[in-house]
């Protein structure tokens, strides 16, 4: 499942979430972002006690601004709230060796 999370939003699907959070930070205009996209759905089926949250930084800068986000897209790994670790893009098997590392 990938929710889209806005400023308001954010603390309530990602700080406030028992699950493992993956949330990418994307815009609409950023090639690499959208060629992300088919990869975070197939993660989405493959690790399914993975919870998604995409937040758009054009349209949401609270988020961003304060987890330093630079270049986009950046995905960052939460659990209880807290950020253990982040990447940028990678191939799906990468970037699922590395979520699983975590689980």
């Amino acid at each position: 499942m990938i929710l889209d999370a806005t400023d308001a939003t954010f603390q309530k699907e990602v700080l406030e979430s028992s699950d493992t959070v993956l949330v990418d930070f994307w815009a609409e205009w950023c090639g690499p972002c959208k060629a992300l996209a088919p990869v975070l759905e197939n993660l989405s089926e493959a690790i399914p006690q993975l919870k998604i949250v995409k937040v758009n930084v054009d349209e949401n800068s609270q988020a961003p601004t304060g987890y330093q986000i630079r270049a986009i897209p950046t995905l960052i790994l939460f659990q209880n709230g807290q950020p253990i670790s982040r990447s940028g893009a990678l191939p799906q098997r990468n970037l699922e060796e590395w979520i699983k590392g975590y689980l």
